[in-house]
């Protein structure tokens, strides 16, 4: 089938590249000219693991193609999909200009029967807005097309996102037709086996299901991490409380992990954007608005730990950060705590120093100079008074704890992911600091 994929962001690149590993035609539409050329030529503009392969395969056997020019993308497309971006307004509302600009594009350029498919994450009843946009183009221009509508939400995890969408658990599609409904599961049965995991429903409940789901990740997060709280005071440990309750069926492992709050590009902001437009229905969402304060108060948690063992004034201490990513196997820098740490520290008078395996320049891109580089993890740990342990990528799993603590000036450790073992931490002379554990 004959894909056109406008917007080669994550989401867009990722299903493109999928698709046309699946078999597909797929023409994928950008308005930056640099971007396109460097895609057609297998250069990637963000990291996931195994992509920069994929997009190479698939563009060199002809099945995957980048251009700026919408009509050349959607001519003879039997899918259409959008999948730009919705980022937050000041207020935390969606911004949908570039939904609409391209669903104006749409309603332009099309010349045949064809099915519009949203795959941004929008508010409820967005869809039907585009879907009344290209209904109006379609008109001035004089012609009567018939096309179909519908909404398809993504659910890929940054990191492992080329396996989450080519063996899916679950495929979600809001349709207002048999004939769109069809379409959309011959598309990925070939991924999902059956129709049996592919989902079906009207377009608002699909749209809400997508806000839903992010919302109740982002929900366990961060009842886990005030749980964590309360534990801190009460000689429980967190880490024996996720296993006991996670060996519930009820509730399960996944999601219940403590640390120092969640980032990425969509936790943070499809919270918001669900209590925005919940808001404007007139429905207050009071848990998600809890949701947000708790995970806003435990980014900087590390801080607040190390003036609890140093003092209010940290002017005088030099701090390393080893992982700066909201999260590993990803460059993504968008709400990752170790952003506020960072700041937090600055502003307080420390000095920072800094190592990511993957995510040093979009770090640049947002803290500047205000932080030190270092080339590798160790380097950044001469002379420093506390390491803050920010993002749990495999090679700060198992460091050489001894090399640590020659190279620290103090050999305070504060892990903000609970990699490491207290009773070890504290064997081995440090002084260490997890979340929601109990202090030795």
């Amino acid at each position: 089938m004959k894909v056109c994929m406008v917007g080669t962001g994550y989401v867009g690149l990722v299903t493109g590249a999928c698709l046309a590993e699946s078999g597909n035609y797929v023409r994928c539409v950008d308005i930056d000219v640099e971007k396109c050329s460097a895609l057609n030529n297998g250069e990637i503009p963000i990291y996931e693991p195994g992509l920069d392969v994929m997009v190479s395969r698939n563009a060199k056997q002809g099945r995957l193609k980048f251009t700026t020019d919408i009509s050349y993308g959607v001519e003879g497309a039997d899918f259409v999909f959008i999948a730009v971006g919705t980022p937050p307004g000041p207020d935390g509302s969606a911004d949908l200009s570039f939904v609409m600009e391209v669903a104006r594009q749409i309603g332009r350029t099309i010349t045949t029967p064809t099915l519009v498919v949203t795959k941004s994450t929008v508010p409820v009843g967005t869809t039907l807005q585009v879907q009344s946009i290209i209904r109006s183009e379609l008109e001035d221009r004089g012609l009567d097309l018939d096309f179909d509508i519908a909404f398809c939400p993504e659910f890929l995890r940054e990191g492992s996102a080329i396996g989450d969408f080519m063996h899916p658990d679950r495929v979600v599609i809001g349709v207002e037709t048999d004939r769109a409904r069809e379409s959309l599961v011959r598309l990925f049965s070939p991924l999902t086996g059956d129709e049996n995991s592919i989902y079906s429903m009207n377009i608002p409940s699909a749209e809400l299901t997508k806000y839903a789901a992010n919302a109740m990740l982002a929900t366990r997060i961060s009842f886990m991490n005030e749980l964590a709280r309360f534990c801190e005071v009460s000689e429980a440990d967190v880490e024996d409380v996720k296993r006991g309750i996670g060996s519930d069926s009820r509730i399960g492992p996944r999601f219940l992990n403590p640390g120092i709050g969640y980032g990425g590009s969509c936790f943070p902001k499809d919270v918001k954007a669900l209590m925005d437009s919940s808001a404007k229905k007139g429905v207050k969402m009071s848990i998600l608005e809890a949701v947000e304060q708790v995970n806003l108060s435990q980014k900087t948690l590390p801080v607040r730990w190390l003036k609890e063992i140093e003092g209010e004034d940290l002017s005088h201490l030099t701090v390393a950060i080893w992982g700066l990513s909201f999260k590993p196997d990803t460059d993504d820098m968008r709400e990752a705590p170790s952003v506020e740490i960072a700041r937090e520290l600055t502003e307080s008078g420390a000095s920072v120093r800094a190592f990511d395996p993957v995510a040093m320049d979009k770090a640049r891109e947002i803290l500047g100079d205000s932080v030190t580089y270092g080339d590798d993890g160790y380097g950044i740990l001469e002379g420093a008074d506390c390491l803050i342990l920010a993002t749990e990528w495999a090679l700060f799993r198992e460091p050489d704890f001894q090399a640590m603590k020659d190279l620290m000036a103090k050999p305070i450790v504060l892990d903000g992911r609970n990699v490491y073992d207290p009773e070890e931490m504290e064997e081995k002379g440090f002084i260490y600091r997890s979340v929601g554990r109990p202090r030795r």
